[in-house]
């Protein structure tokens, strides 16, 4: 109902017309109408929550819970077992490089450099190698493959992933190594003047490098990188990839205007899978990478131990808290470093995805 105001409240159907001085004088003043009732629909106020939520909810948050739960009672149970040898260790922790001397537990020499040297070494190499071609290969997969051919070659590179250490280990050694020993020499007599080819301490013509285990390496990580790059991309929304064709772009075009931007996120989370896959690799490295007593010098053509295969190569002293709690303290840089490889790759994604 509207009311005007200056209207004669006492008469039936009269009506005086508004008074000029009045400041609000016309002014049309309609009744609210009546809104809908409000609805509570906030779990934790006052309105009842079903059993089944509630078990759901508890059940979620007991998850959370004990997943943090058990990184955090691993990383205090590698601690608790590295004191003691570290309490006896003659050397800097995480500057000496030389040779592990542990068979006298009261006077202990180990340390983590050279360890950490060739575990990244090796890990960034094969990441290299590994992101342009699952790149490529997840871009073929999803727009420019048939159908018929997208499944089953997914299929064929998802089966990688499933091939043993060991076995990779073997034909990295005993196969690969011969086949690509005529690059590796031509690198090491016509490149050698740069530190990446330069002779190492290990033989470039055995094959025991850092430069056969990148290879290797990068094989193994492939599958992680292309499985989480294709699911990605095949996410891409096709209003996105239809207006740019209408709009004249080529395949390559869509490709690098609408699915890479879209996409990229995914890909670099999967490099970052990759690359902690990587930084934890034992039976394939062990069985490939030569240990020297020389240093370590940044170059493909050197051997070495990283973090797992030198605690893997020392199963044998485990016997002895002191001799084990060496390589624990090694395995405990390993479980920080693997962790902040992973932060840091959320953090990029996570900013990444924002922008």
């Amino acid at each position: 109902m509207t009311r005007f105001w200056g209207a004669d409240s006492d008469a039936g159907t009269a009506m005086n017309p508004p008074d000029p001085t009045d400041t609000e004088s016309g002014r049309v003043v309609a009744e609210p109408l009546p809104g809908p009732p409000v609805v509570r629909t906030d779990p934790s106020g006052k309105t009842r929550v079903r059993l089944g939520d509630r078990i759901f909810g508890g059940l979620a948050r007991s998850s959370g819970i004990a997943v943090i739960a058990l990184i955090v009672a691993i990383g205090v149970f590698l601690l608790w077992r590295a004191i003691p040898a570290l309490t006896r260790n003659q050397e800097n922790f995480f500057t000496f490089g030389g040779n592990w001397v542990t068979t006298d537990t009261a006077a202990m020499h180990f340390g983590v450099a050279e360890l950490f040297q060739v575990t990244v070494f090796v890990s960034l190499f094969a990441l290299v190698l590994a992101m342009p071609v699952a790149l490529g290969i997840a871009i073929f997969l999803t727009q420019y493959a048939p159908k018929r051919l997208a499944g089953p070659l997914a299929s064929v590179i998802d089966l990688l992933a499933a091939v043993p250490s060991i076995i990779y280990g073997v034909w990295g050694l005993y196969v690969l190594a011969p086949a690509i020993r005529p690059f590796a020499l031509w690198l090491n007599d016509n490149l050698g003047w740069f530190f990446l080819f330069a002779t190492g301490n290990a033989s470039v013509a055995g094959g025991g490098t850092v430069f056969t285990a990148g290879i290797v390496l990068a094989v193994m990580i492939l599958p992680i990188i292309t499985a989480v790059a294709r699911e990605v991309f095949v996410q891409t929304p096709h209003g996105q990839i239809e207006a740019a064709l209408a709009l004249g772009a080529t395949r390559w075009e869509v490709v690098r205007t609408t699915v890479l931007p879209f996409g990229m996120s995914g890909y670099i989370s999967g490099a970052m899978l990759g690359l902690g896959r990587a930084l934890g690799e034992t039976i394939a490295l062990l069985i490939i990478l030569r240990g020297t007593q020389r240093a370590f010098g940044w170059s493909l053509f050197d051997g070495g131990y990283t973090f797992a295969s030198k605690i893997a190569s020392a199963a044998s002293e485990f016997n002895d808290q002191y001799k084990a709690g060496a390589y624990i303290a090694a395995g405990l840089v390993l479980f920080v470093l693997t962790f902040a490889v992973n932060s840091l790759a959320r953090a990029a994604v996570s900013g990444k995805g924002r922008s």
